[in-house]
């Protein structure tokens, strides 16, 4: 006896569509927007100026990032450490801003790990 297979196939099997959608980009803009409410709550901002923000803040954090990874390549470390970020912080950005970056990044560090 020989038995007779036939695949049956359904038409969702068949045919599968994928919808094709937007091409999803991670940007600071909900950050920046909050940070610009504590600040100003009276203030909005256009969508030019917040993609003006954005490409500063994504062009900030590469030099810190570049930076951080000499300061680790330097000391023949295989370990990015906070200490390496805070002395990047310093030599990047000028003076009292520096400061300013330094003593918030000492105070998340500090929430985050209490």
């Amino acid at each position: 006896m020989v038995k007779d297979t036939k695949k049956v196939e359904s038409g969702a099997a068949k045919h599968v569509d994928k919808k094709k959608g937007k091409k999803r980009s991670e940007t600071f803009a909900l950050y920046i927007y909050r940070v610009l409410k504590q600040v100003h709550p009276d203030i909005g901002i256009s969508k030019r100026s917040m993609s003006i923000m954005n490409s500063f803040i994504n062009d900030i954090f590469e030099r810190v990032c570049f930076e951080a990874s000499k300061l680790v390549r330097y000391e023949k470390k295989r370990t990015l450490s906070s200490r390496e970020v805070q002395t990047s912080v310093r030599l990047i950005l000028p003076g009292e801003l520096a400061k300013h970056a330094v003593s918030e990044g000492t105070k998340a560090v500090t929430k985050f790990t209490s």
